[in-house]
């Protein structure tokens, strides 16, 4: 279990990260356009789960268009942005905002996500969604880089994960 923060209040989650060097947790997700994706759909290609609370929030936000701008334009890279808002929300958050080079995912059908990951949150006022992390699985599906941000209300450390991907 996972210790983290929101806005210095303790809050825990269902488990840890995948640990760097383990295989990644195969998932299947629901698109913005309500198809279902899959980790396989992205075979051969490095991949960042940037994962988090909602889309409508200014930090979560800020993750997806950083994301958007940074990490897509690295060759052999996805950026699956994984939340639980619902496949509508991400689909008008993207048309607002101009996101097109990066994968928006809901977990609604998929709870197992977030406990395979061990980011569901278990306690405090955003029990049962995600919590803030990253994590990066090679081109042969082993994670390389796994960061739980401490503080929900904190953005990840982008120039980690930026390196951890060169």
């Amino acid at each position: 279990m996972a210790n983290i923060t929101l806005k210095g209040n303790p809050v825990a989650t269902v488990g840890e990260l995948p640990a760097k060097g383990t295989a990644a947790p195969s998932f299947s997700l629901v698109n913005k356009d309500l198809t279902e994706t899959s980790m396989t759909d992205f075979s051969g290609k490095r991949i960042v789960l940037n994962i988090f609370p909602s889309l409508d929030t200014p930090v979560c936000a800020a993750s997806v268009r950083r994301f958007n701008l940074e990490a897509s334009s690295i060759p052999d890279t996805v950026v699956l942005c994984v939340s639980a808002d619902l496949p509508f929300a991400h689909k008008r958050f993207c048309e607002v905002e101009g996101i097109e080079n990066v994968v928006s995912l809901s977990v609604f059908r998929s709870p197992e996500f977030g406990n395979d990951y061990g980011v569901t949150m278990i306690d405090g006022p955003l029990k049962g969604i995600l919590s803030r992390a990253v994590v990066i699985v090679d081109n042969q599906g082993k994670v390389i880089y796994a960061e739980q941000v401490p503080e929900i209300t904190q953005e990840p450390d982008y120039e980690a994960a930026l390196k951890a991907m060169v």
